[in-house]
């Protein structure tokens, strides 16, 4: 028997539905998913990593490392067939996801900029690849630098759920794969550790940059107020 989540994502009954009730179908299962990515994020993960002199080679290291655990975790979790399958889905993400955060943080650790590992750049590091229209608002890249924004509650959640929908998405397609266990199992395991490598170049070419940081925005008030300056943020 499917989770609710997946059953949502999967099976629906358009002769029923209006189409605004449709849509809200459609996007429930990606703001519950960008709901547990939130929660994922409430910790970012602590990393025994010290400044280096070989940075980039430690680096690549760690990324390659972080990308051989992903892919035999999203593997194993690929092999039970049919329906049982696809309950699997979710658990590889959640699982894959903390070994990224964990390479990311570990990466910023060698680059010196554990300090600095905030959400809205966890997520940048994440998700740029696959999901860029997502994070776009909070890191952007503006010639050899960054500018991060740091984002409201409100900019988290809706960053995380546009993110929750892409993925959701993509969790779909790769729940079919678990009706062919052995091959689909390879497949997963194949993106899996792609994936994590470009998780790794992002967090990389953020770190070796230089960062600016500006400040949450303010909601406007019915009173004048004083224009908002780019503020003191780690970088």
């Amino acid at each position: 028997m499917l989770s609710p989540l997946l059953r949502t994502a999967i099976i629906r009954s358009p002769s029923r539905l209006s189409p605004a009730r449709d849509a809200a179908q459609d996007l429930a299962p990606g703001h519950r998913i960008g709901d547990a990515l939130l929660d994922l994020l409430g910790r970012i993960p602590a990393t025994d990593r010290a400044l280096s002199g070989a940075a980039a080679m430690q680096a690549r290291q760690i990324a390659h490392a972080a990308a051989r655990r992903a892919a035999t975790t999203s593997g194993a979790l690929a092999l039970p067939p049919g329906a049982l399958g696809w309950l699997t889905v979710l658990p590889e993400l959640a699982a894959v996801w903390a070994l990224q955060a964990q390479m990311v943080a570990d990466i910023a650790g060698v680059y010196g900029k554990q300090a600095t590992l905030d959400r809205e750049r966890m997520l940048y590091c994440l998700f740029r690849h696959t999901a860029a229209q997502a994070v776009r608002d909070l890191v952007v890249q503006v010639g050899g630098r960054f500018l991060v924004q740091q984002a409201s509650v409100r900019m988290l959640q809706l960053a995380a759920r546009k993110i929750g929908v892409r993925v959701s998405q993509r969790a779909l397609g790769a729940g079919i794969s678990r009706w062919l266990p052995v091959i689909g199992a390879a497949g997963v395991a194949a993106y899996a550790y792609y994936d994590t490598l470009q998780v790794a170049r992002s967090a990389v070419e953020l770190f070796e940059s230089d960062v600016e940081c500006l400040p949450a925005p303010v909601p406007l008030l019915p009173s004048p107020s004083p224009v908002a300056t780019i503020g003191e943020c780690a970088s």
